[in-house]
């Protein structure tokens, strides 16, 4: 380091963040922000030998960025740069053009002048970025006496602080400075005498201990210790030279002290080491003794099985210890003793589970995993657009925590198989927990261990049997957990699905935190309702609303007939279903969202055609040198009580063509008649619609149900009596509560709809009004039968049948202003699958129809309403007669 250095009055500061560099010290830099680029261009490069840069300690705060009239940058280290947003005024400006911010970045006072001894200039491909790398030696110290910005970078005045050559002889001759100065050396000499028994380096330090002047040797003597930012900044304020020196004896004799107690704790453990072996050795003597004797003791040999196979579970070294602990108390236990048997299974369990083995995830082709969600789903764009999504995320960030996804929709709609095709895509394995009618927050936390038949939870279980740590794990029919006096499982999960505290999730069985945060979850629930919603603010909800009958025909054709032929046996040469009969199968025999009930159907079909195959492969008795065979010509020839006749065959005619022919009569090509025979008569059919509005107070609503949507009737009739209301039909209060609100209507409108006379003023005087909602077995409750309920009612006391093919959903108030509803696109699948072609929908759901399908949409006429007397307009035939005259 020079003597003596002339610093200019102003220099380029370059911030360091949470760093200090001190006189004498050396540091490598790499630059690659435009800041510092230019920094170092202008007052480096282009300056050569002669180039020099102010280092001034930043506080850490707020992140660094570069501002138009305000500097930002930071230095790391050499793998690269972070910058913050710094906003200066003065040295401790608060406030930049009067404005307050809190994340004001504080500057030190003090600094130290830095040379270049190495520099470097590159350009980053392909992005033309260029970088420099620089190699710093401290110089001396300066006080910042203003602060201001050049251009990009920052600019300070600057005055020195090292003393002059009188005044340092001065100090020298001080006996305190002589005093500190000695107890520094042997310091220093004890320190440096311990670091060549350990690395036989100390060689070149003595010759620096030598040769340089102490208060220049006291920076850079510390700096290779380990210093807090404080202490860094303390040895960086010392001008006074005493002072200086005494802070460095500090350091020198902290870190001799750390040396000297790690040297007795590494002897303690050669020691414990030594002891370990000799143990091991008895052991072994021990074993051989009894081997001799023939007193071999397999249980013994079982807990040393245990123990290896614990070794290399590689435990975290907390767990690791406690199961340690376990294994010893086991090891003093007799098998007869009634713990023994508790105690190794929960050992066998820790040396189970799957602490740090992962699944290692393939690379991420998004291509591929649309091409197996293509294969695997039929439709479900939305659905499979949100997936590709999550797993993109997953390829630019693989340690992001992404949200949990619950797929919500009717049964056999696919959220069992989208969460496994989720595991494909990933690579990684798969697991399904079931959380159907689990009412116990044991299923979950497990049992707690002071009880016989005490196991653990269900994802630890689940860990257990898949093997890794980062599975898939799909957590089904998460709505239909309940709670009673055992806890509620629900409540449990929020700390299973939350990546704040799953990190450490407390099986009460295993009594030890295990790490959650690499599973990924995905939920499955029929509907969203019945779940808390806390737990339904940790999942990310999809929405598998059901499939249109094209695209029922569709995965029938693709999916369900090809794997239930091979379910049953068959293949394409026993059993052909063309699409006309799966058209009409989907349309008479099935109603429902998903397609459970029609790949049912189609195993009917398939069985069918299994028990003719097997009949034939019977129906003729040969030997064993020669193929049964089956042929229209020998059914015929023997039904007609003929002993036996032959069929003479062509010359030209070979062995492979006999066979096919032979082979095509065991061909089941289904035909309508064949449904019939098979399935039974049709189920539904298009009429009914009709028929059951065909008279006045009848009226076709649309409903949401954990099954999908569904077509509902709504059935009004009066008798006589005292002006009563009566429902039936399973109905919850807030339905009750809208047929109050719609006979409450009607009754407050009679006179403008013309329902009764002019003379008369109670349209329920003498007569009872009874509405009934068939198939009582399905509850039935929520906003969304206003509308057919007013519509039955005006139907009923009008003597006007509705249009059986207009069906409508929403709710109303009081005066008469129509509500939107959910479930808009159920609804109108519903609608679609009954044969409906009219639906009156609340104007305010008309942003819904985005969600549904262009096909639906284009076969269906969509009437809006505002109010009330826009869906009576719209409900009756030719519209509302009564409207003309009414002051509506």
């Amino acid at each position: 380091m020079a003597e003596s250095v002339e610093l200019p009055g102003r220099l380029g500061i370059l911030p360091f963040k949470n760093q200090v560099l001190l006189p004498g010290a050396f540091i490598r830099i790499r630059c690659t922000s435009p800041t510092s680029v230019k920094l170092v261009e202008q007052e480096l490069w282009q300056r050569e030998e002669k180039g020099l840069i102010g280092i001034v300690p930043v506080r850490d705060a707020a992140e660094m960025t570069s501002m138009d009239s305000v500097l930002s940058q930071g230095v790391g280290s050499e793998s690269g740069e972070r910058s913050s947003k710094v906003q200066i005024n003065t040295l401790d400006a608060h406030k930049v053009d009067g404005k307050s911010n809190s994340g004001v970045i504080q500057w030190h006072k003090r600094g130290v002048a830095a040379r270049a001894l190495h520099l470097s200039r590159g350009v980053e491909k392909p992005s033309g970025r260029v970088t420099y790398i620089v190699v710093l030696e401290g110089l001396c110290r300066f006080n910042v006496e203003e602060l201001s910005t050049r251009g990009p970078y920052c600019t300070a005045k600057i005055s020195t602080l090292e003393m002059t050559k009188a005044e340092m002889e001065q100090v020298e001759q001080d006996p305190e400075f002589v005093t500190l100065s000695r107890q520094f050396k042997a310091t220093a000499m004890e320190l440096i005498s311990v670091l060549e028994q350990k690395q036989k380096t100390g060689g070149r330090i003595k010759v620096l201990l030598e040769t340089l002047p102490l208060h220049k040797l006291a920076d850079i003597f510390v700096v290779s210790f380990e210093m807090s930012l404080e202490e860094q900044l303390s040895m960086l304020d010392s001008v006074d030279p005493k002072v200086r020196i005494s802070k460095a004896t500090e350091l020198v004799d902290r870190h001799l002290q750390s040396i000297r107690v790690a040297e007795k704790i590494t002897q303690k453990v050669e020691g414990q080491l030594s002891k370990s072996q000799k143990e091991f050795l008895l052991r072994q003597q021990m074993r051989a003794i009894k081997e001799e004797l023939g007193d071999n003791d397999d249980d013994e040999d079982d807990l040393a099985a245990l123990e290896r196979k614990m070794q290399s579970a590689e435990m975290p070294s907390n767990i690791w210890k406690h199961a340690q602990r376990e294994l010893r108390r086991l090891k003093k236990m007799q098998p007869q003793q009634p713990g023994y048997n508790s105690s190794r299974v929960y050992l066998e369990l820790l040396a189970d589970l799957p602490w740090q083995k992962a699944s290692e995830e393939q690379e991420l082709d998004l291509k591929a995993a649309k091409d197996c969600l293509d294969s695997d789903h039929y439709g479900l764009v939305k659905v499979k657009q949100r997936i590709i999504e999550y797993l993109a995320v997953r390829k630019l960030k693989p340690d992001a925590r992404g949200p949990v996804l619950c797929f919500v929709g009717p049964p056999g709609v696919g959220k069992t198989s989208l969460a496994s095709s989720i595991a494909a895509a990933l690579g990684r394995k798969f697991v399904r927990i079931s959380l159907g009618g689990v009412k116990d927050e044991a299923d979950i936390r497990g049992h707690r261990r002071t009880y016989i038949g005490s196991m653990p939870g269900r994802l630890i279980d689940g860990l257990k049997r898949v093997g890794v740590c980062n599975p898939v794990m799909l957590l089904d029919e998460i709505d239909k957990t309940g709670s009673d006096v055992r806890g509620d499982p629900a409540s449990a999960l929020l700390e299973v699905l939350d990546p704040e505290q799953n990190k450490s999730f407390n099986d009460h069985y295993l009594n030890v935190p295990y790490d959650l945060s690499k599973v990924i979850f995905v939920a499955t629930a029929n509907r969203a309702q019945p779940i808390p919603p806390p737990l339904l603010d940790r999942m990310e909800v999809i929405e598998l609303p059901g499939y249109t009958a094209e695209e029922k025909l569709r995965i029938a054709m693709q999916h369900l007939i090809p794997r239930v032929l091979d379910q049953h046996g068959l293949n394409s040469e026993y059993l052909q279903i063309p699409e006309a009969m799966v058209k009409l199968v989907i349309q008479r025999y099935t109603r429902e969202a998903g397609v459970r009930n029609l790949e049912r159907n189609l195993a009917a079909l398939a069985r069918a055609a299994a028990v003719r195959v097997a009949e034939q492969e019977q129906a003729v008795s040969v030997s064993k040198d020669v193929h049964k065979l089956a042929s229209p010509l020998l059914d015929n020839r023997l039904a007609e009580g003929a002993e036996m006749e032959m069929e003479v065959l062509p010359m030209g005619v070979n062995n492979h063509e006999i066979s096919n022919t032979f082979k095509i009569s065991s061909l089941l090509v289904v035909d309508e008649a064949m449904l019939e025979k098979i399935l039974g008569p049709p189920r539904f059919d298009d009429r009914e619609a009709a028929d059951r509005v065909a008279t006045p107070g009848v009226s076709v609503g649309l409903v949401w149900t954990t099954f999908g949507g569904e077509v509902q009737f709504v059935e009004a009739t009066a008798m006589v009596g005292n002006g009563e209301l009566h429902l039936t039909g399973q109905l919850g209060d807030v339905i009750k509560e809208s047929a109050q609100i719609a006979l409450t209507w009607v009754r407050a409108r009679a006179a403008d709809l013309e329902l009764i006379a002019a003379e008369e003023t109670n349209l329920l005087q003498g007569r009872d009004i009874h509405i009934h909602f068939p198939a009582g077995a399905v509850p039935k409750d929520g906003p969304s039968a206003g509308v057919t309920l007013v519509t039955a009612l005006v139907s009923l006391f009008s003597h006007k049948s509705v249009r059986a093919d207009t069906a409508m959903t929403g709710e109303m108030t009081l005066r008469g202003l129509v509500l939107p509803v959910g479930g808009v696109k159920d609804k109108i699948l519903a609608a679609h699958r009954h044969g409906i072609k009219r639906v009156i929908l609340p104007e305010r759901n008309l942003k819904d129809l985005v969600e549904v399908p262009a096909p639906v949409l284009s076969s269906l006429e969509i009437l809006l309403a505002k109010r009330m007397e826009d869906v009576l307009e719209h409900a009756f035939d030719r519209g509302s007669p009564w409207r003309q005259h009414s002051k509506l």
